[in-house]
């Protein structure tokens, strides 16, 4: 999606003229054209006072003439003011409570755009900041607005109990954008990179122009008095078109090899899971969906025969088989052969001023390289030849890494080359096969993937539990993005039964459900299984596929005013009061037992555990 104006017509007005843009209710942008600043009005209350905008070293705040002009594009009204060199194009849309901004500068190249800066923020409550990625362990947050002083990465929220502020970027393919709030200064910028969470040693990529200017991203400015639905409208409008096939079949329900198995993988432990899903617990999943049984890293400890007779015993079974693959990471680090290619190894390696960019002990290959490509080809080819139907791709933020140059000389930023990438992948997955994307960019991904993890990481305990539904809390929003979330492999082996079902609880908040222990061998968690994952009204959670909203942090989640669940974190034993639409009886799932309830759901929850109520 790309804001371009087809012709431009300058028109000049006195020094104390303004431009008025309303947009949605109560909302508008007021325009200085002598000041080259504007006021942002949500609901009514002049919420970002004096903005500016800068690219690279040019502010909008220059003295210069200025003029402005209206036009239509599609059901859009767009405003567009001319500073000089740098145009600031308002974009408002019939009955929508946002606007899109975006700036474009003439005939230069840029890494550093930025359409929104304010020193004044006249809001109050929590400010959102979000992660670039899910990869070593990040997490969310949302400290007091006095209090913020971060960089968060594409989006943010403003909020408390009765306004919501969202801002964010619709686009990633071509930047990543950061959020900045320091000392109650706000900065939106087109050009983030960060040594930790971005990944980066190097600044931004330069940006080219495009038809004569070089274009920010286009930037979400919403409102509304709940935070979550401006949250939810801002992932909706992320237009980015989709890659990935479309996706027509029911909740994928899986099993993955990493939760507990992990380096032991093995053709017969592999065929004995297989075999206790079809002989005993034949209730997960249930008979609308399919069950993947998906082999994770070391999948190549079985010779190729194996594996090719495990996709097809599989299938054999009534199941599909699921394997697992890094497309932009070179693990091994030293020089060779790449698969599938005439190309060493060494020719692909992304460098940073020089050094090669390795992080989380692998070592990223840029995504543009003919060798890169061969190889993705070769992998995804003789999977599919294989018989597997699901690719579990991971550490694909290598892939987003900003490099010194790239193959491809019409590449120049880390977004830009992901992109090639993803897009080759999916090419070669066609319209059968389930992508499923680990440690990924949180937003930038939703085109090329049917299904993402929230977070990192997670295994079986409480902590893991918290942890996990600190992304579903901030980020359950993605739900609009992705065709299906989960809260990674569902392990119940050492844990209590309380933490148990918490566990799975999680996955079933989150949205889509992936279990991992280890049912080659005998031992609790089979009982477990047999009772949890076999039942039907639990699983029935699972059938939209979409993710609970947040009603108090990451304690309590609701679903369709339907569902209501309950975490408890701490040892003891906890009291928790949630205010419903409408009164009823709610049937916990897990004991089986039915309160009435009249507008407020009283719910004791055990220490470490989780309860889901359901309104019969």
């Amino acid at each position: 999606m790309k804001y371009i104006i087809t012709f431009f017509l300058l028109l000049q007005f006195p020094a104390h003229a303004q431009v008025n843009i309303p947009f949605g209710k109560n909302n508008k942008i007021v325009y200085d054209l002598a000041a080259g600043t504007y006021t942002v009005v949500l609901n009514g209350q002049s919420t970002f006072e004096n903005v500016y905008a800068i690219a690279q070293n040019i502010d909008s705040r220059t003295t210069v003439k200025r003029g402005y002009v209206i036009k239509k594009s599609g059901t859009a009204t767009v405003y567009t003011v001319n500073s000089g060199p740098l145009l600031q194009l308002f974009y408002t849309f019939p009955g929508k409570d946002y606007c899109i901004i975006s700036i474009q500068v003439a005939g230069m190249a840029c890494n550093y755009l930025s359409p929104l800066n304010t020193a004044q923020i006249n809001a109050s409550g929590r400010m959102l900041n979000v992660p670039f990625d899910n990869d070593m362990w990040f997490r969310y947050d949302a400290p007091s607005i006095e209090h913020a002083d971060f960089t968060g990465s594409e989006v943010t929220a403003i909020y408390n109990e009765h306004s919501g502020i969202v801002i964010g970027s619709l686009e990633q393919d071509v930047w990543k954008t950061g959020i900045q709030i320091h000392h109650n200064a706000l900065k939106v910028f087109c050009g983030y990179t960060d040594s930790l969470r971005t990944h980066d040693q190097k600044a931004h990529g330069t940006v080219r122009p495009v038809d004569g200017y070089c274009h920010s991203a286009p930037i979400f400015i919403g409102y509304n008095k709940d935070w979550r639905n401006a949250m939810e409208t801002y992932a909706a409008a992320n237009k980015t078109p989709r890659y990935v096939a479309a996706w027509k079949a029911a909740t994928p329900i899986c099993w993955n090899s990493w939760g507990v198995i992990q380096t032991k993988l093995d053709f017969a432990k592999a065929k004995d899971v297989v075999n206790f899903f079809h002989d005993s617990c034949t209730g997960y999943p249930t008979a609308d969906n399919t069950l993947y049984i998906d082999l994770d890293s070391y999948w190549d400890n079985m010779t190729p025969e194996q594996l090719k007779t495990f996709a097809a015993y599989c299938r054999e079974k009534g199941f599909k088989p699921g394997i697992y693959w890094a497309p932009f990471v070179d693990w091994g680090k030293y020089d060779r052969q790449v698969e599938g290619s005439t190309y060493r190894y060494k020719d692909t390696w992304t460098t940073q001023d020089g050094k090669y960019a390795d992080t989380d002990g692998g070592r990223a290959m840029d995504p543009t390289h003919p060798a890169t490509r061969q190889r993705i080809i070769h992998f995804m080819q003789r999977f599919k030849d294989m018989g597997y139907e699901m690719v579990k791709i991971d550490f694909l933020s290598h892939g987003a890494i900003e490099g010194d140059h790239f193959y491809d000389t019409g590449v120049t930023t880390g977004m830009q080359a992901f992109r090639k990438g993803m897009e080759l992948i999916d090419s070669m997955a066609g319209k059968n096969m389930l992508l499923y994307a680990a440690i990924s960019p949180n937003i930038a991904t939703a085109p090329y993937v049917h299904m993402r993890r929230i977070a990192c990481d997670a295994f079986n305990s409480i902590a893991h539990t918290e942890y996990t539904l600190n992304s579903t809390a901030y980020g359950w929003w993605q739900s609009k993005m992705y065709p299906y979330l989960d809260a990674d492999h569902v392990v119940f082996k050492d844990a209590s039964f309380n933490a148990n079902k918490a566990r799975l609880a999680s996955a079933l908040v989150t949205g889509s459900l992936v279990t991992g222990d280890d049912y080659a061998a005998e031992g609790p968690w089979k009982k477990v299984a047999l009772q949890l994952l076999q039942d039907k009204e639990l699983l029935a959670i699972t059938k939209n596929g979409k993710s609970f909203r947040p009603v108090d942090g990451n304690n309590v989640f609701m679903k369709d005013d339907k569902y209501i669940a309950i975490f408890n974190y701490g040892p003891q034993e906890q009291v928790y009061r949630v205010p419903v639409l409408k009164g009823g009886n709610f049937k916990e799932l897990f004991s089986k037992k039915t309160v009435p309830v009249s507008d407020t759901l009283t719910a004791k929850v055990q220490g470490g555990s989780a309860v889901i109520y359901f309104k019969q």
